[in-house]
């Protein structure tokens, strides 16, 4: 009996230093350039969870006024706990207000373990193309244990999954992957499944002209979401993959309606949920960005309303 007491007291110590010696859960604390400016400090939080042969989270972020959430990726070497996620957009710390700079950056840490907690201390370095430009930023994470357990990892990246994404299309993306002529399309199924979903008004806007060109894409990590879209509650087109080219409408409004919709419909919720979409609409000059997220209960929908037009002053 004591021998199989003494074993016991050698194999739980051993177990929970193990647990104490993972990356994975939720990791805070700041990160600096080395400058003389004193307003380069970033606040970051991360979020960490195990995928097949790799590892994924959300990486948060708070400079000066601007706060970001993204989807990151990489691998973790637990032999020598070294920690690398790639191709995060970091804001470059000399941006001024309303002029905001990316820098492409790989975060590269190494997991310490000591008594009093776990840090992961490195530094985000600028990618071969942004080195010269970008400065390294230095930071030391502090392991949060109380938020780290698996249920509050999923809840966290089910929160923030691409909600606060500030992706924008390129030159490139502006091009469509395919042009939905406005007409009705006939799927029984997903018109059935659309009226029994409840409609979610995201956004009220004003516009000037009766036609409009529409485009979505999807809203920062390419997951697999697929959509149908709805236009005053006439299918236009379902079963659309979601990516980084547009799937893109030329919408003539009924201009004897006091407002037009249009409906986004989950067809999936993509490798994480939610359903999440960029829409662009654009009125002649002007563009409204609109990001939509819908589910398998709730549809995203957009009211669009036709500016009264401007009567001349008589001389």
């Amino acid at each position: 009996m004591t021998k199989l007491i003494w074993l016991a007291l050698l194999f739980f110590p051993l177990q929970a230093s193990s647990q104490s010696q993972s990356v994975f859960g939720y990791w805070y604390g700041f990160g600096k350039v080395d400058t003389r400016v004193s307003t380069n400090n970033y606040m970051v939080e991360l979020v960490l969870q195990p995928e097949k042969g790799f590892v994924k989270g959300i990486l948060n972020y708070y400079f000066r006024d601007t706060y970001r959430s993204i989807q990151v990726k990489g691998n973790y070497n637990s032999n020598t706990r070294e920690l690398s996620l790639y191709n995060i957009p970091v804001i470059y710390h000399g941006s001024r207000a309303n002029i905001e700079v990316d820098c492409m950056m790989t975060m590269k840490a190494t997991l310490r373990v000591a008594q009093a907690g776990s840090n992961l201390i490195g530094a985000f370095v600028g990618m071969p193309e942004y080195r010269n430009t970008c400065n390294d930023i230095n930071f030391n994470l502090a392991l949060n244990a109380d938020a780290s357990k698996q249920d509050s990892v999923l809840k966290a990246i089910r929160e923030y999954k691409e909600t606060y994404q500030v992706w924008k299309p390129s030159a490139y993306d502006t091009l469509p992957s395919v042009n939905i002529v406005q007409r009705k399309v006939i799927n029984y199924v997903v018109e059935n499944r659309f009226r029994e979903r409840e409609n979610i008004v995201t956004k009220e806007i004003e516009v000037e002209s009766d036609s409009l060109q529409v485009d979505f894409y999807d809203n920062g990590e390419i997951d697999g979401d697929s959509i149908s879209v709805f236009f005053n509650n006439n299918l236009l087109a379902f079963s659309q993959k979601l990516s980084t080219r547009s799937i893109h409408f030329t919408l003539a409004l009924d201009t004897t309606k006091s407002y037009n919709e249009v409906g986004m419909f989950a067809d999936n919720l993509g490798s994480i949920p939610p359903n999440t979409a960029l829409m662009i609409v654009t009125d002649g000059k002007k563009q409204y960005e609109i990001r939509l997220s819908s589910s398998l209960d709730k549809n995203a929908t957009i009211r669009i309303k036709r500016k009264p037009p401007t009567q001349k002053k008589k001389g």
